[in-house]
């Protein structure tokens, strides 16, 4: 026996906009044994594995188009406008789980577009919140993931900044800093969820306690890779797991400590899986 002493770390596990969608999600399914879903309901395969099986279908903006007269969930990502007339068009009941913290960015940046300010997103392209965002302004905003991707010299000289509700503030900051030193004047929206972007302080300090760190995450999270590397980066020992079967004993030593740990995607009931097999060792 390896005889390990395995803490869970108390902040990790699902943010509260993916805690309101799943337990809409299940009020439905319990209610009717099946529901669709506009994209993988959270970035886990884990977590859409388990609620397939209770009747969760996932479908995309292509499938939507052929749906007609069907309930179906909007995920905490929120989606653009052109969904909502879509949905209109085919008689489809939506229930709207988009995260109030993305509800709220939306409509500023809606109202933004509306005064006509040239927008700037901080945010990863493609990302399903950034789709989302980027129909509010007709796709007329301007998203980066860096300012190396930006002509600085060409930018306009007054310009509105957001970011996606999951990037770094830090690196939020440091962008509106380089731009004001450019001589650009910037209306800064902080939108950035809290609870998030805590997490990368909170993780660092838990991952520094243990001798070895387990993080739970699903290969698709956004969320997840960057809290691995400020795992990775506070304790080198840190390894990265999707389910319980991954983890393999000879990671660790007769009595170590070890932290489990996970992404705003990664549900408690994986975290504690990994834990028990953890504790079977």
């Amino acid at each position: 026996m390896k005889d390990l002493q395995v803490q869970i770390d108390s902040h990790s596990g699902f943010c509260f906009g993916v805690v309101y969608a799943v337990e809409m999600a299940e009020e439905i399914l319990d209610e009717r044994g099946y529901l669709y879903c506009l994209g993988d309901i959270v970035h886990n395969d884990e977590e859409v594995a388990r609620l397939t099986r209770k009747g969760l279908k996932i479908i995309d903006h292509g499938d939507l188009f052929g749906l007609r007269n069907e309930k179906v969930l909007i995920r905490a990502h929120g989606e653009p406008p052109a969904t909502y007339e879509l949905a209109l068009k085919n008689n489809l009941t939506l229930i709207d789980a988009s995260c109030p913290v993305v509800l709220k960015l939306q409509n500023r940046i809606k109202n933004s577009f509306d005064k006509g300010e040239p927008i700037y997103i901080y945010g990863k392209h493609g990302h399903a919140e950034v789709v989302g965002l980027l129909g509010q302004t007709n796709n007329q905003a301007v998203v980066f993931q860096d300012l190396s991707e930006l002509d600085i010299a060409r930018l306009p000289k007054n310009l509105t900044l957001y970011s996606q509700t999951t990037k770094s503030t830090d690196k939020f900051y440091e962008i509106n800093q380089t731009l004001n030193e450019a001589g650009i004047s910037v209306s800064t929206n902080d939108t950035i969820c809290r609870q998030v972007s805590n997490r990368d302080k909170e993780l660092r300090d838990f991952a520094r306690k243990f001798d070895k760190i387990v993080f739970v995450s699903g290969s698709k999270s956004s969320n997840g890779k960057v809290l691995f590397k400020a795992c990775t980066e506070s304790n080198p020992n840190t390894f990265f797991v999707s389910n319980p079967d991954q983890v393999d004993q000879e990671w660790f030593g007769k009595s170590e400590t070890v932290g489990i740990c996970g992404a705003t995607s990664t549900p408690m009931w994986l975290m504690e899986q990994v834990r028990d097999r953890l504790l079977s060792f």
